[in-house]
């Protein structure tokens, strides 16, 4: 179970460096464009709040990965507690979809770190 769970937290990790990459990189880019639906105009206009952001889904992952690399599960809980946070009020507030792609795999993943204990 142990190495489920931190397979689940690595994954957590990678979808916000994914995140980070989306809303810091390729925000007015057309693969951004379409990961979070939006016109070139609002996209350029929003470009500096999006990398913004990602720095923030930056900070997720790196806590989440630290947590991981000192095999420490109580940093691995804060971080996926504010994934979880972040995701539910993404979900919200600005897309129901936040849900299944953040604060789901935080909840699975809480799940899999509490039962490997």
């Amino acid at each position: 179970m142990t190495m489920l769970a931190q397979a689940l937290v690595a994954l957590v990790a990678l979808i916000h460096l994914y995140i980070l990459v989306l809303e810091m990189f390729l925000w007015t880019k057309p693969q951004g464009r379409k990961a979070f639906g939006l016109t070139a105009e609002f996209a350029q206009a929003s470009k500096v709040l999006a990398a913004n952001q990602g720095l923030y889904n930056g900070f997720l992952a790196a806590g989440l990965v630290w947590g991981l690399l000192r095999a420490d599960t109580a940093t691995q809980l804060f971080f996926l507690g504010c994934v979880l946070v972040a995701g539910l009020y993404g979900a919200a507030t600005a897309s129901r979809k936040i849900l299944y792609v953040q604060a789901l795999p935080a909840i699975i993943a809480i799940a899999a770190v509490l039962l490997a204990r």
